[in-house]
């Protein structure tokens, strides 16, 4: 380092080098090793400069996943502006991709239910406490009732009857 590299930094505190903005506005910075003012070494450091510098709202995804691999010392080189769009574009095919694929599973699930070969899912609505057998019942079942170490057998009423 030179004496007057030295000098300006010890002047104007930590030199540091801008390498890169990302799409939501968020500043890196490449720190070098260096000494400080006082004498003290400084080592080698990453940085975010964030867009909304408030801690309180900061959400998930404020910073690329690509620039935070390179804030954390996971890849040597800061991404490009080309690898970032590519990635974009992939993602956003990976969501279309499963859209495309939920849909098709739901067409397939159609045909079965149609076809018969696979039983439509019951929609039941329970009436009282899963712990208490009768609860909430007007009237004895015909079907066998179970719940856990309790069962209730069910009632046999002759056709065309009514209690």
């Amino acid at each position: 380092m030179s004496r007057i590299t030295s000098l300006l930094r010890r002047t104007f505190g930590v030199a540091r080098e801008h390498v890169g903005t990302d799409h939501l506005g968020n500043k890196y910075y490449y720190i070098p090793e260096q000494k400080s003012w006082t004498g003290r070494v400084i080592r080698t450091r990453r940085q975010v400069e964030a867009a909304n510098p408030n801690e309180f709202e900061y959400m998930e995804g404020s910073i690329p996943s690509e620039w935070d691999a390179w804030i954390r010392g996971r890849r040597k080189q800061p991404p490009t502006i080309e690898e970032l769009l590519q990635n974009e574009r992939y993602r956003e095919q990976i969501k279309v991709r499963a859209i495309e694929a939920e849909e098709k599973d739901k067409t397939l699930q159609a045909k079965e239910y149609e076809e018969g070969l696979v039983a439509q899912p019951v929609q039941t609505q329970v009436k009282g406490h899963a712990s208490a057998t009768q609860f909430g019942q007007t009237e004895f079942s015909e079907e066998p009732v179970s719940t856990a170490n309790t069962f209730q057998p069910g009632s046999w009423t002759p056709p065309g009857s009514k209690k």
